[in-house]
């Protein structure tokens, strides 16, 4: 499970250059990112005209859902997205990828729950693979939501959680956003777990852990970093 990341203003920067889209809409870095709230995602033009950065709601609302209330899972199995009935039709023609800087998983120990920040050891952006969907109230109200999809924890995720997000290369990337690839013998493969190589992990503060606190001190190091996988991951640098 993921329900909660940071992204920092440069890297969303980065990651739209890097994926063709052209000038960059007004961002703030955020860094306590929660189901329920706008996100930016990018996803193909209606009709495969290039790509775009649209604002969806994180938690997604099938569009056969009677109402905007009920089912809102803000992940998606990989395993089990091309069976699914609130997923499959998603996974055939409306993915999208979520920019992000790193994302947050909490370790259960004795007392509490210690928070870890999960980002790429390079500092560079992390692109998650997600799922996009158009709900249509009885009103005529739009309302465009996502989930992001996990698979099984690499080696260095499976020491704190079972779940883990579904992280795409660039190359990996256009495969995902390409309108014209539905068949799931192509998409499937790219739900693999990320090299436990590329990424580290860095014990946080549980000021973020309320969904409520933002700003840089979600970042702050814990006073006393619990041993993680590595010890030498244990620093943070963003």
């Amino acid at each position: 499970m993921c329900t909660r990341f940071v992204l920092l203003e440069q890297h969303y920067r980065d990651i739209l250059q890097r994926l063709g889209i052209g000038a960059a809409t007004e961002y703030l870095s955020r860094y306590n990112i929660a189901p329920g709230t706008f996100i930016p995602a990018i996803r193909s033009r209606p009709g495969g005209a290039g790509r775009e950065v649209v604002g969806l709601r994180w938690g997604l609302v099938p569009a056969w859902a009677k109402d905007d209330q009920g089912l809102r899972p803000a992940n998606a199995r990989g395993e089990s997205i091309a069976t699914k009935p609130s997923f499959r039709q998603a996974f055939k023609s409306r993915r999208c990828v979520i920019p992000a800087s790193g994302f947050y998983e909490w370790e259960h120990q004795t007392a509490f729950k210690q928070p870890w920040l999960i980002r790429r050891r390079d500092e560079q952006p992390l692109v998650m693979a997600g799922l996009w969907e158009s709900w249509h109230a009885p009103d005529g109200k739009v309302l465009e939501t996502c989930a992001m999809i996990t698979t099984r924890p690499n080696e260095l995720m499976q020491r704190i959680h079972d779940r883990m997000p579904v992280l795409l290369s660039p190359q990996q990337c256009d495969t995902w956003l390409d309108p014209r690839v539905t068949d799931p013998e192509r998409l499937t493969p790219l739900l693999e777990p990320s090299p436990a190589a590329d990424l580290q992990l860095t014990a946080v503060s549980r000021y973020v852990s309320n969904s409520r606190n933002e700003g840089p001190a979600c970042l702050a190091p814990a006073e006393s970093a619990p041993p993680g996988p590595d010890s030498s991951q244990l620093s943070l640098g963003i």
